[in-house]
């Protein structure tokens, strides 16, 4: 125990405070128990350390990785047992998802120790996870997307930015842009960085690796994180991998799924599954009709990379403009708790009421003409106009 406590104490050492996530202060860190879900490389770990570091004793308190090889040989029940005999109250698990059965395990620390605070963060591959144990009822779940265009702007260049609302957006672009511009006078730079090497923290590590450690991102999340959710084969990684080079180097289009399992030499179904297995993942986003609902077996309307870095880094010099303004935009209204389907004559429809179109500063309203509350989402201006308003400002939504 006296090691397991060491080092996570050696972990707070280094661990800064002055930046955190907008969604830090959404999460309810009063309640009993929570968890907190995300792709690799969001920044779960960051999370709950700083807030154990600021709002937790120390001496009560305990932060475990169960990917940490010491539980290939310990059971967690027993661990979570000494702890709370030595006084423990707040019990941190990350990485849930590498220790087998860890359903059963948090169920059972929820119930056998009732003034036990639990805080749990996993990879979104959980869902694929099929357990007796029901955790419904005692985990409140929270999701931790990748960076905004606004975090990245206020880590990199460590300073505060206010976060605006759909609405006000809307209605305020021009002024919202002034306030913007009084503290980041070149935007545009800034927005192409980020939409190349800015959704993920680690980007402050190194940037030159930064493509590297993207695509390494990839190959652990389908290699390695993917078979502690589902049974997968290595041809099916293999082909997963291959469809999201497809992905990357697409238009924005309606997918043909027959051709799509051709060229990823699977069937319709199979692919459709694969799809699901990696929007699970979070490595990609469909777009689908509010009408048509949910399923794995429905093909989806349109489907994007998650964000755009993963395009940059998959692609390489085969980007398709239109699909790196489009799935941006996506990104950042969805993480931002947008509903987004599919529009009758635009791109998006948000929130059943907001009909977009998202082009470059020379994209018109044709498409969109007299439809009420439409808008332009328009790449390569500072400033906007009316209904037409600067991509980027999108980016400061959460």
């Amino acid at each position: 125990m006296e090691a397991l406590i060491n080092r996570y104490r050696n972990l707070l050492l280094s661990l800064k405070t002055d930046f955190k996530r907008s969604h830090y202060y959404k999460i309810n860190w009063k309640g009993r128990a929570i968890c907190i879900l995300g792709a690799r490389g969001t920044g779960k770990s960051t999370l709950m350390l700083q807030y154990l570091k600021e709002n937790l004793p120390l001496e009560k308190s305990l932060y475990l990785s169960l990917d940490d090889l010491y539980f290939k040989h310990e059971n967690l029940i027993n661990v979570a047992e000494r702890f709370y005999q030595l006084g423990g109250r707040n019990l941190l698990l990350d990485e849930v998802h590498k220790y087998e059965n860890w359903q059963r395990a948090v169920k059972n620390i929820y119930d056998f120790y009732p003034d036990l605070k639990l805080i749990i963060s996993g990879s979104s591959i959980l869902d694929l996870q099929k357990s007796q144990a029901d955790l419904s009822r005692r985990l409140v779940y929270y999701e931790l997307p990748e960076l905004s265009f606004r975090e990245y702007l206020s880590l990199k260049l460590k300073i505060e930015l206010k976060q605006f609302t759909l609405t006000q957006v809307l209605k305020n672009h021009s002024k919202i842009t002034d306030q913007i511009l009084s503290s980041v006078p070149d935007p545009m730079l800034h927005f192409e960085h980020y939409k190349k090497r800015g959704a993920y923290p680690f980007f402050l590590e190194d940037e030159i690796d930064y493509v590297s450690k993207i695509n390494q991102l990839i190959n652990v999340i389908i290699d390695y994180d993917l078979p502690e959710g589902k049974d997968v084969s290595t041809s099916t990684q293999t082909k997963l991998k291959r469809l999201l080079y497809l992905l990357s180097t697409s238009v924005p289009f309606s997918p043909n799924i027959t051709k799509l399992a051709e060229k990823t030499e699977t069937t319709r179904p199979r692919l459709l599954e694969m799809l699901h297995m990696l929007e699970v993942s979070k490595l990609i986003k469909s777009l689908r009709s509010s009408s048509k609902g949910f399923s794995m077996m429905n093909k989806p309307d349109k489907i994007y990379l998650a964000n755009t870095n993963l395009i940059y880094a998959l692609a390489l010099e085969n980007q398709n403009q239109g699909n790196v303004r489009e799935t941006f935009f996506y990104n950042q209204l969805e993480n931002s708790g947008s509903i987004l389907t599919t529009a009758k004559n635009g791109d998006f429809l948000v929130d059943g009421q907001f009909e977009f179109e998202v082009g470059g500063k020379n994209k018109t309203f044709n498409q969109i003409a007299n439809i009420p509350d439409s808008y332009i989402a328009a790449d390569e201006m500072v400033y906007g106009t009316g209904n037409k308003i600067p991509l980027y400002l999108f980016g400061f939504l959460y």
